[in-house]
């Protein structure tokens, strides 16, 4: 009998903590680099973010998204153009990726014809492609001019599923990516399929004139299935290009983003998208819907925190590693050096409906704890307790349905391992510095600066999500401000013992006793606290 009770018990907690196969985590394996993770605004069609959600949207602070990415339209009407202005201007100036997608040209460029069942299908007119161009070139110039350089501009959106705007064959982009691409003053992005079929990528792959003559191959990821994710050609010959996921929704639009744990099929998507696909970006369609990673309130949704648990922590310039994917049945893992090597970023996802021990093994580099942040139907980014790494080992409980992203300092050494590059994308984002948590119990990482602007967000601390006129980066009236900053740790850490006053810039790099004389916004930080100055 009580032998009995011992098995029985051993059984129920074996059901309890389910003990998965290791996760090998190797520093030197290096895949795709990272633009960032973001989402649409579209002021047209359901109204701007307000200023206040503008800073959910783009802070990096407690109860913000960290995104770093948006997508704008290009209206047809070139008097709509102003509407996209205000928010873009806003991400851009705290250094955030732009880009644009059109939905039509100019209905004078167009004609209608039958295609299939569809009588009155449009397409561009074969003698418009260099108005076109020109129309595009337009916008690019248009934003120019308030503020915004676009890195990006798409040839069309969704040419593939056209019923409500226009239709373009594999053909006709070809022969515009070939002729008239290149008058273009931007980044060009094709085709924007609406389901990772490939069918009208494969012929640009194939195609060598068309091939370098866009910059960006761009899809979105409507009804496609995990198992068509990896693309063997575009490794084989999509070297020097990006490959970027533009737009999605998951699982529906039907449901309501909070609903769980529905929700973690977000954080699936957003896994197999880094990890299988290799995608350097994953935008989100609204920003702001009931069924999107902001609700019509201003709230984050779940499906939020579950893209946050990857835009907060995996700032733009951070490469992916190698990971055991998916050390266990419904558990996802992938893995992340910050752009400046000195943070390991791990994001792990259960969706089974019981706790996982899960063991991670961390090769050819050197971390001594992490720190973790988790969400589940009860949490929402609560930060957790430290864990000591030991021999390149910790072990972590993953809840069930639940994801946690842990974040640890990688020690720098006079002999580090050597990079070994995959076959992957070659294709590079503009540098950036990197972005680790904090070393305080904050549910918050620091953020970071990135291209094309020269500004940076440096989220304070605190906690409020709406804006204040400390949080800017535009010098106010006053030459210095005493706003709270976060440094990255591994800044922090050096600050902490340095002799006051020690400046840094606004990436947290350190540069020295004396106050900078040249123009620019600076750190000073004496002792522990640390402000953010203003030299004229």
């Amino acid at each position: 009998m009580k032998t009995l009770l011992i098995a029985m018990l051993f059984a129920l907690l074996c059901f309890a903590n389910v003990f998965a196969a290791p996760a090998a985590i190797n520093l030197s394996t290096e895949y795709q680099k990272i633009h960032g993770f973001g989402g649409m605004n579209h002021p047209v069609w359901i109204g701007d973010l307000t200023a206040a959600q503008r800073e959910t949207v783009f802070g990096n602070g407690p109860n913000q998204l960290g995104f770093t990415v948006l997508r704008i339209w290009v209206s047809d009407n070139t008097s709509q153009w102003s509407r996209e202005v205000e928010t873009a201007k806003y991400a851009y100036d705290r250094g955030f990726l732009v880009f644009a997608s059109p939905w039509n040209p100019p209905s004078s460029m167009t004609e209608t014809f039958t295609r299939g069942s569809q009588t009155n299908a449009k397409r561009l007119r074969a003698s418009s492609y260099g108005a076109y161009a020109t129309h595009l070139n337009d916008f690019v110039t248009y934003m120019k001019n308030q503020g915004v350089n676009l890195y990006a501009i798409s040839v069309q959106n969704e040419p593939d599923y056209a019923e409500e705007w226009t239709w373009w064959t594999s053909s006709e982009i070809i022969t515009f990516l070939k002729n008239n691409a290149r008058s273009i003053n931007c980044k060009i992005i094709a085709p924007e399929e609406f389901q990772y079929t490939k069918s009208l990528i494969t012929p640009i792959l194939n195609d060598p004139q068309a091939l370098a003559n866009v910059d960006i191959i761009g899809t979105h990821l409507y009804g496609t299935p995990y198992n068509s994710f990896p693309y063997p050609l575009f490794k084989e010959k999509g070297a020097g290009k990006e490959l970027w996921m533009t737009e999605v929704y998951r699982p529906n639009s039907s449901d309501d983003a909070d609903l769980w744990p529905q929700a973690l099929e977000v954080a699936q998507h957003v896994h197999s998208a880094m990890a299988d696909a290799e995608f350097q970006m994953y935008v989100w369609w609204y920003i702001r819907r009931y069924y999107s990673p902001l609700k019509e309130d201003g709230n984050i949704s779940k499906r939020g925190y579950m893209m946050a648990h990857f835009s907060k922590f995996v700032r733009p310039g951070a490469v992916r590693i190698d990971a055991t994917k998916t050390p266990e049945t419904d558990v996802y893992v992938s893995a992340y050096k910050s752009s400046g090597a000195d943070s390991l970023i791990i994001v792990a996802v259960n969706k089974k409906t019981s706790a996982v021990s899960q063991v991670f093994n961390i090769s050819n580099g050197t971390v001594s704890k992490v720190e973790s942040w988790r969400t589940t139907g009860t949490q929402n980014m609560a930060k957790q307790t430290d864990i000591d790494v030991t021999s390149g080992s910790f072990t972590a409980s993953l809840p069930a349905q639940s994801v946690t992203t842990f974040v640890g300092i990688i020690q720098k050494s006079s002999s580090s391992s050597s990079i070994t590059p995959s076959s992957s994308s070659s294709s590079t984002p503009p540098s950036s510095s990197s972005t680790t948590p904090s070393s305080s119990s904050s549910t918050v990482p620091s953020s970071s600066s990135r291209p094309p602007s020269s500004s940076s967000a440096i989220p304070s601390s605190s906690s409020a999500a709406t804006p204040s006129s400390s949080s800017e980066e535009t010098p106010s009236s006053s030459s210095e401000e005493s706003t709270p900053i976060l440094l990255p740790q591994t800044h922090v850490v050096r600050a902490l013992r340095a002799t006051p006053p020690q400046y840094y810039n606004l990436k947290g790099e350190p540069l020295g006793t004396t106050k900078p004389s040249n123009p620019g916004v600076y750190i000073e930080k004496n002792g522990k606290q640390a402000r953010k100055i203003v030299v004229k």
